[in-house]
């Protein structure tokens, strides 16, 4: 609930204007999972919340933590569904992984998320909660703050547009109201929805925009995902061009190379050419298998190739380990047992 439709329900329960204000800081700031943990409240307030509302908390249902200090969870939501989220440590950053969605639609052919039917779009407080829950683990597990969040998990975040830009609002807005997180700290991954790219630019949305690309080739991208048949190269470029002259953020373009796919010289040949097009850096992705054997990490050759290509054109390149194999919490890889969706993470 807005703050403002909070205080109407309240005042009609006969409280006071100010007790809307007060638990909405415990809802949206302090993370409350129950009523009787907003102390300040009466215990007679503490009972009447109680009585006609529910806080529809996340619960994180498995918790692991990889050898390199990765730490994924597996999160139940209030209907029973499960998503994961991903704390990803370094030592300048703490990085939040966070899911828009339960499944996915997209049916990318190497990710093992596409292997799940998209059961539901997340709400705006899932999201938040996420958030809310990996803050609490960095300063838990490591005594620092968590510093950026990337919105990589499972789904799409662009088509669930309103519930991701309400909860980065939330997460953005000052205290009381939000946890104050720089907008300029939060990035947005999408397989490349042309329209809703330009939406956002339109929006005047603060937050930065990866792109997972893969293939500069339309065919080859089109194998590799099928969304590309509906959002072409050329389209997605344009797009791309608005939200730069828009809102003068540099754009990342996330590349897996994979193996015999996307190692040949004319693949490299294509994606200096486009990224010559736009103002970007690329992430060159190590690969990380979903146990079908169709893909395989290409030679440390072909990914030299790419990032000597890439400077050569003074394009900015770097290798993005993956983090978390051991617990399969690395970019791209998912385990579905039962409802446990695992999702998996990498920093921009």
């Amino acid at each position: 609930m807005s703050l403002e439709s909070l205080t109407a329900a309240l005042v009609a329960l006969g409280e006071k204007p100010f007790r809307a204000k007060q638990v909405h800081e415990w809802l949206w700031v302090k993370g409350a999972k129950n009523f009787g943990q907003m102390t300040n409240l009466s215990v007679g307030l503490r009972a009447l919340l109680e009585q006609y509302f529910t806080i529809n908390h996340i619960h994180i249902d498995v918790e692991q933590r990889s050898g390199d200090g990765t730490v994924k969870n597996a999160v139940k939501l209030f209907d029973g569904r499960v998503v994961e989220s991903v704390l990803i440590p370094t030592e300048t950053r703490i990085t939040a992984c966070i899911s828009s969605q339960v499944g996915c639609s997209l049916d990318c052919t190497f990710c093992a998320t596409a292997r799940l039917k998209r059961m539901r779009n997340l709400n705006a407080d899932e999201i938040y909660d996420q958030v809310v829950a990996i803050r609490e683990q960095a300063e838990n597990y490591f005594n620092r703050p968590l510093t950026n969040i990337v919105l990589m998990g499972m789904g799409e975040p662009l088509l669930n547009y309103n519930n991701v830009l309400t909860a980065i609002e939330k997460i953005t807005r000052p205290a009381p109201a939000g946890l104050g997180m720089s907008p300029r700290r939060i990035t947005l991954s999408t397989v490349g929805i042309a329209k809703m790219i330009r939406k956002m630019a339109d929006d005047d949305v603060k937050f930065k925009l990866a792109v997972s690309l893969h293939s500069a080739i339309d065919e080859k991208r089109s194998q590799l995902m099928p969304i590309n048949e509906s959002n072409k190269l050329e389209e997605l470029i344009a797009a791309l061009q608005y939200w730069y002259d828009k809102t003068k953020s540099r754009i990342t373009f996330e590349y897996v190379v994979w193996k015999g796919i996307n190692d040949a010289p004319e693949d490299i040949r294509a994606l200096v050419k486009l990224c010559k097009r736009l103002v970007c850096k690329v992430n060159l992705i190590e690969y990380n298998p979903i146990d079908d054997g169709l893909y395989q990490q290409a030679s440390p050759e072909a990914v030299d190739a790419y990032l000597r290509a890439l400077d050569a054109a003074g394009i900015v390149a770097k290798v993005r380990r993956s983090r978390g194999k051991d617990i399969d919490a690395a970019c791209g890889q998912l385990a579905n047992k039962g409802e446990v969706a695992v999702i998996a993470a990498e920093e921009v």
